[in-house]
């Protein structure tokens, strides 16, 4: 084999392990998206059935019931036009409670949607940029403080 065709080899070697990388990459980045859906979204039909996402909105106010002498709860999550319940086995963040911004990451079975995670904002101000402009694109009702752009009311 002459010099010019052990580097043609070497080169198109090197093109393969290239592309091999980068297609197992891809296929990893696929397995660990996780999309976020709003309650209108899901009542649309829009969300995975059998894969985890991620659920935002607002926890409607007098809707969360806890089962005493556990870790379960339940609670409501709306954009104000559409409430999805939501079930969690867990510790709550410190910040979790009724009209306050949150992401839940979990799975639907049954209408219910399953979560295995809870966010809760942080800050008076802060929202999560999705949940901002759900509820921007489906504003409150009168009575309910309105979201500005930058997620603060």
């Amino acid at each position: 084999m002459i010099a010019r065709h052990k580097r043609m080899v070497l080169v198109a070697g090197i093109v393969a392990g290239v592309s091999i990388a980068a297609w197992l990459g891809t296929l990893a980045f696929r397995e660990n998206v996780m999309f976020f859906f709003d309650p209108t979204a899901i009542a649309a039909g829009n969300a995975p059935v059998d894969k985890r996402f991620r659920l935002g909105g607002m926890v409607e106010k007098g809707s969360v019931q806890k089962t005493s002498g556990t870790l379960d709860v339940r609670f409501l999550v709306t954009d104000y036009r559409h409430t999805v319940p939501v079930t969690y086995t867990g510790i709550l963040p410190d910040l979790f409670r009724d009209g306050q911004g949150v992401i839940a990451h979990g799975r639907m079975r049954g209408g219910v949607f399953v979560a295995d995670e809870i966010l809760a904002k942080h800050d008076e101000k802060y929202m999560p940029p999705e949940i901002a402009r759900s509820l921007k694109d489906h504003p409150p009702p009168p009575n309910v403080a309105p979201i500005t752009e930058n997620g603060g009311t």
